[in-house]
């Protein structure tokens, strides 16, 4: 039995950290997938010029 889990890094574009609309989509998207594949993801992280964002850490995921 192999146990998978991942962490999905995302340097943004703009700078800013505060997911989008879009990247919460995409996540959820991304933990769908992982599900069929056995893998979990623990959390999505965006790194920014003013920090980062953890989406588990803001209650998204």
């Amino acid at each position: 039995m192999v146990n998978l889990a991942n962490r999905v890094p995302y340097a943004s574009q703009k700078g800013d950290p505060t997911p989008s609309r879009a990247d919460i989509e995409m996540t959820k998207e991304i933990i769908k997938a992982g599900k069929r594949l056995g893998i979990a993801v623990h959390d999505h992280i965006i790194v920014g010029l003013k920090g980062y964002a953890s989406m588990k850490g803001l209650l998204l995921i």
